[in-house]
């Protein structure tokens, strides 16, 4: 059993106890995370005298030597350690002799595990953050090429006014704007260096914290100890913005699904996004747009069970806070897996225009339109209302839209319409009379392409 502490123990931990403690199985994820820690450490150590120039370059070499034999499988990862602190730190001793004992000089493995979750989780910040934008230029490109594809929109689930596929589209790339922000949010509120608050009150050597900051990249040192040892809030902060990406994910997916429903038709999902029955030839099933469905669930587990572990914990750290690695790794590839495969879904997908607009006129979506053209022509609203209602029972009688009456049943219910009824209620009309920002006329909707391309091309 390799670990980092015994010398007051008279006998070996029993071995289920040892299994249960450890924590090599999962967190040997941040084996580059640790080495850079590391090497930040022994750096500011010989910046102010605890460590020799050449003592220093002694472990940084030898660690450099350990990632690239990791890297290279020359040497394995294996569960002989309690962490992959204890990995790494051992390996070096054996690489180096004694001097590799000094490594640990001024850090608890509190704050070098706080460090090394920190740097796991702001490099898969970036990661996602990189994937949200690449799924947002997929949706701008869709709204480019659909501004004018005219489709309903929905309340209720039933079929409520026309709007466009861009306009539809547009809902979505809306929130995933909120999420990307989310993260960025998120990485600049995490991004200070716990690296140096020992256990939990510090240490008596001179330690530079500023420096190990800077050499890692933080915008500073954490400025409370107890706290740096012990603060999670940005696991939960990720747990809780990875949950709103897949609830996004979710919402989209449901109408991917009844999209490409036989009774819609909206959408062909590509070949190398779906999948067969065992049993029925003519199936092809929208998986992927299930999967994510299904799966923002595991991701709100993940959230509550961080949230759940926190909640009872006194200052600082606890053992409890291992459990703040598992699930957050498996919501993080999760949510990356999910992104990726959504994008590749959507980029790859065709989308049938006209039955889109045949489902908006016979939706009736053009009925507040009808209203409208009342009230233009001095016939009260309520009034109104209750007219082009009777025209959609009339329609319904008859299974034809309201574009398909003649004119002489419109006056038969309401001598003020005139032939220009039908232009009036053209899915063209209805949807270019909408040009206020955020609507689905053509001109609000090319100021609303201009600023999402600019937003994109000012994403780092």
């Amino acid at each position: 059993m390799a670990q980092l502490w015994g010398g007051r123990f008279t006998k070996e931990t029993d071995q289920l106890v040892y299994n249960f403690n450890a924590s090599i199985s999962f967190d040997q994820k941040f084996y580059r995370q640790d080495i850079r820690g590391s090497i930040a450490h022994v750096t500011m150590l010989s910046s102010v005298g605890v460590l020799t120039a050449e003592e220093r370059d002694t472990i940084i070499d030898g660690l450099n030597s350990i990632l690239h034999d990791i890297e290279t499988g020359t040497i394995e990862i294996t569960s002989e350690y309690e962490d992959i602190h204890s990995f790494v730190e051992a390996n070096l001793i054996d690489r180096i002799g004694d001097v590799g004992k000094k490594l640990h000089t001024g850090r608890s493995r509190n704050d070098q595990v706080a460090l090394d979750m920190k740097l796991y989780t702001r490099d898969e910040i970036l990661e996602i953050k990189q994937l949200v934008k690449d799924l947002m230029e997929t949706l701008h490109q869709i709204m480019k090429d659909h501004i004018d594809t005219f489709m309903p929109g929905f309340t209720h689930l039933q079929k409520a006014q026309p709007v466009t596929l861009a306009h539809h589209v547009g809902a979505y790339m809306e929130m995933f704007k909120r999420d990307y922000d989310r993260l960025c949010d998120i990485y600049d509120r995490m991004n200070y260096c716990p690296l140096g608050s020992g256990a939990l009150a510090g240490t008596t050597y001179p330690l530079d914290r500023e420096q190990t900051a800077s050499l890692l990249d933080f915008y500073g040192a954490t400025l409370n100890s107890m706290d740096s040892v012990s603060d999670r809030d940005y696991v939960i902060e990720l747990l809780s913005a990875l949950s709103t990406v897949m609830m996004h994910l979710s919402r989209f997916s449901e109408e991917i699904i009844i999209w490409n429903s036989n009774e819609y038709q909206f959408i062909s999902i590509d070949d190398g996004f779906s999948t067969g029955s065992s049993i029925m030839p003519q199936k092809k099933n929208p998986d992927i747009a299930e999967l994510v469905r299904g799966k923002t669930g595991r991701v709100y587990g993940a959230l509550t069970s961080i949230l759940t572990t926190m909640k009872g914990i006194p200052l600082a750290y606890n053992k409890d806070m291992q459990e703040d690695k598992e699930l957050t790794f498996d919501a993080i590839d999760t949510v990356k897996g999910c992104i990726s495969l959504f994008n590749g879904m959507m980029k790859t997908m065709t989308f049938h225009k006209p039955n889109m607009e045949a489902s908006a006129k016979n939706g009736f979506t053009n009925a507040t339109d009808a209203a409208d053209y009342l009230v233009n022509h001095g016939v009260p609203f309520r009034d109104a209302h209750g007219i082009v209602g009777q025209l959609v029972l009339l329609c319904i009688e008859k299974n034809i839209s309201l574009d398909d009456l003649s004119l002489a049943e419109y006056q038969e219910i309401c001598p003020v319409f005139h032939e220009d009824i039908y232009e009036a209620i053209s899915m063209e009309t209805c949807v270019e009379k909408r040009n206020t920002i955020g609507a689905p006329g053509h001109a609000a909707m090319e100021k609303v392409l201009k600023i999402n391309e600019d937003y994109l091309a000012s994403l780092k």
